[in-house]
């Protein structure tokens, strides 16, 4: 495949046209959420030309936008020490761990991913945000891409696009929990530490895939949608579509403090709903949950060789504690760990995820336990 990498601009925080209902939730009342109110970020489109996708299917041109904070260092051999990438869940942007919640705890000066001191990627995956989709014109015909065929371009973006070798640390929220998972299997020399956010492991069955095929169904049952071919949104497909999501990352200790009343949560839902309605995309939405559909990482978990922490949170209804399969499945794992947040006034169901000041100690943990591999890999090169 021939690759070129699109031009770099200078840019500030903006805010992506749909944010997944998980990371909008947790905007409020957060503790210890304090950023400054810009970040000074790069983006950049990168342009893949004849990608092929798992399925047979090519696409002639695939763009892959991307943001990025500080700049990336190399040891004295070339290779990359403090690149940290950062994916997104089903739905969001980048964009979305610019928010106070996410960056304002982590990226800070001093903080566990200092922006003077690491190189973040945050890249839009396929189907989303800047990056090549359905809403850009071909809605339905375009290619059915999957999460493998998202993971190879974030491999893409990061080593041919971005020129990087080596990456300090990979983690991901939700969907990109997921790839998180598939990285480890895929590249497991390519990374210092792993860290899902608020998946499992294995083929997405039971109730979350029922969740997501009503999802898709709404909207497709919806007759405006007209098989793709809508001149107006199928806003009746879209509503059902989100109120099957908004059960699925809702947080009802949370929620029941925040809408006491009927009338506060009534108020709530029209006022949320009127909002996650702006810039939907029905294409989009349907191929967006769609992609989950090979996913199953489970068969080669014992390829992962980097030290990983995987955090669910006890309220989320998505991966629901009882199911215990994280706590089956880590063993597999050589240097894995998996940690179940409890269910505290701090944690929001699913979009905990998003709220780094719950799992940071986490992190902190995760990096001081991995530094040996970056010292060990330094010295190698150099001897």
């Amino acid at each position: 495949m021939i690759r070129v990498i699109g031009m770099l601009s200078s840019a500030i925080l903006t805010g992506a046209l749909f944010v997944s209902i998980a990371t909008a939730q947790t905007a409020s009342r957060t503790p210890n959420a304090s950023a400054p109110e810009h970040w000074q970020t790069q983006e950049g489109d990168f342009v893949v030309h004849d990608f092929h996708f798992h399925d047979g299917e090519t696409m002639q041109d695939l763009r892959l936008h991307y943001t990025t904070l500080g700049k990336p260092q190399r040891d004295p051999q070339g290779r990359v020490t403090n690149a940290v990438l950062i994916m997104h869940g089903t739905g969001g942007t980048g964009h979305q761990f610019l928010r106070p919640v996410f960056a304002g705890v982590l990226f800070g000066p001093g903080q566990l991913l200092d922006s003077s001191k690491h190189f973040i990627i945050l890249p839009d995956d396929i189907g989303h945000g800047g990056s090549s989709k359905p809403s850009d014109g071909l809605r339905m015909k375009f290619p059915k891409y999957d999460y493998a065929d998202m993971v190879q371009g974030e491999y893409d973006l990061v080593t041919e696009g971005l020129h990087l070798n080596h990456l300090r640390l990979v983690m991901g929220t939700s969907m990109g929990c997921m790839h998180t998972w598939m990285w480890g299997e895929a590249h497991p020399n390519f990374m210092d530490a792993l860290m899902p956010l608020a998946c499992l492991p294995i083929e997405i069955a039971g109730r979350n895939r029922m969740t997501r095929k009503m999802i898709m169904d709404a909207i497709e049952d919806d007759p405006a949608w007209d098989h793709g071919n809508y001149t107006t949104e199928p806003v009746n497909g879209l509503r059902a579509a989100l109120d099957v999501e908004l059960l699925m990352v809702s947080s009802p200790l949370y929620w029941q403090t925040e809408c006491p009343t009927r009338e506060a949560a009534d108020a709530f839902l029209a006022r949320s709903l009127e909002e996650w309605l702006k810039g939907l995309d029905a294409n989009d939405m349907i191929y967006a949950f769609n992609a989950s559909r090979n996913y199953n990482p489970e068969p080669e978990l014992g390829k992962i060789t980097a030290p990983l922490i995987a955090i669910n949170s006890a309220d989320d209804f998505v991966n629901p504690p009882e199911l215990h399969i994280d706590e089956r499945l880590i063993h597999k794992v050589p240097h894995g760990r998996f940690v179940l947040l409890p269910i505290t006034s701090q944690t929001r169901g699913h979009g905990t995820h998003t709220l780094a000041a719950v799992w940071k100690a986490y992190l902190a943990q995760l990096l001081e336990e991995s530094s040996h591999k970056t010292h060990s890999a330094s010295a190698a090169s150099i001897h």
